[in-house]
């Protein structure tokens, strides 16, 4: 199977930065696209930045400038670098990977990590 794992989290104070990190592991043939979601309370889950297996990168209007995703391909790892980070921010940030692995055949198929808690605040 596989598995995504996000670090990183935590407590920052309004202006602070922040690194997410998620690890995708398991029989993973390929990656085709890696990203970040996150559902502040009482919202809806909302897509915060994309990256390609070729590095094209897609930010939400309400990050960029500040947040920049990355991925390192031969570490099946993408990250989500946080600047200037406002209370608005606040959310469970969710790891998303479109992988193809291997189960009893080769499997194209969507996996989510289990969440990790941002919260800006002084």
């Amino acid at each position: 199977q596989v598995q995504l794992v996000e670090s990183g989290g935590g407590l920052v104070q309004p202006g602070g930065s922040l690194r997410l990190s998620c690890v995708a592991s398991g029989s993973i043939v390929s990656i085709r696209a890696m990203g970040w979601y996150r559902q502040g309370p009482g919202k809806q889950r909302e897509l915060v930045a994309t990256i390609t297996s070729g590095g094209t990168t897609n930010h939400a209007d309400s990050v960029k400038g500040r947040f920049t995703v990355s991925r390192d391909n031969a570490k099946n790892t993408v990250y989500l670098q946080m600047n200037s980070l406002k209370p608005e921010d606040t959310a469970v940030y969710y790891c998303n990977a479109d992988l193809i692995y291997i189960r009893t055949a080769i499997v194209a198929s969507e996996f989510w990590g289990q969440g990790i808690q941002v919260t800006v605040s002084s």
